[in-house]
């Protein structure tokens, strides 16, 4: 029986992927059901710097797996790190690290293809987020073909970015397996009236509210009606 896998992306970064992604797989732990988590390049990231390390978005997934947060184990999901917080060409640029994107992304087909148990894997930044000269995330997800999870915010302006993105991914053949939809704190608009909104422009694609909270298990019922859509 095939595993499922998905790819987690977003409309830009600091969008609510990672805690997205970490409430997946937490939520299918607590019912009895491994998941993994990878974060396979990340930037913004310090292995040497114990607050860089805890904060960084290896470490909430590493948690959410019941992991420990080690160096050893971030080396483990996330084999691409860069020390600055920008996006992947401009920080191996500065480091003379340039990524290897086709080994990459052959790792990944690799952890797809051995997974005993549902598999998501998270991007960089949102759709469009430069990996290299040319290739973009976008490129990254084309490579892997696996559904996806678009996670959007509920700010002012998100209608845009969210219907660009659904477009883009579409031009590019691309499945989205559902969009969560993760609350912009202090966001001006109503989650209900941007719900409604995209739900007109996206007919047939699962479209899931995520509030975000300051204890993660108050999102519990978000995240198990999100696995629900993805058929988990």
């Amino acid at each position: 029986m095939t595993v499922p896998a998905f790819f987690v992306t977003a409309t830009g970064t600091d969008i609510g992927k990672t805690f997205v992604t970490s409430g997946l797989v937490r939520r299918l732990r607590a019912k009895g059901v491994g998941a993994t988590a990878l974060k396979p390049v990340v930037s913004g990231i310090d292995l040497e710097e114990s607050v860089s390390l805890a904060a960084s978005d290896p470490a909430q997934l590493l948690a959410a797996m019941g992991r420990p947060v080690t160096p050893a184990e971030v080396a483990r999901i996330s084999p691409h790190r860069y020390a600055a917080a920008l996006s992947p060409d401009m920080a191996a640029a500065r480091e003379g690290r340039p990524l290897d994107v086709d080994g990459m992304v052959e790792w990944c087909r690799e952890k797809v293809a051995f997974a005993a148990a549902p598999l998501f894997v998270e991007g960089v930044g949102g759709v469009l987020v430069p990996l290299d000269d040319s290739r973009t995330v976008l490129d990254w997800m084309v490579a892997l073909d696996l559904p996806l999870v678009l996670v959007t915010g509920s700010y002012l302006g998100t209608l845009s970015h969210t219907l660009t993105a659904v477009d883009v991914l579409a031009r590019r053949g691309l499945r989205i397996a559902a969009i969560a939809v993760s609350e912009t704190p202090g966001a001006t608009v109503p989650m209900a009236e941007t719900l409604a909104t995209l739900a007109r422009f996206v007919p047939g694609v699962p479209l899931l509210p995520v509030p975000r909270v300051a204890r993660a298990d108050e999102a519990d019922a978000a995240f198990d009606a999100l696995l629900a859509a993805l058929g988990l």
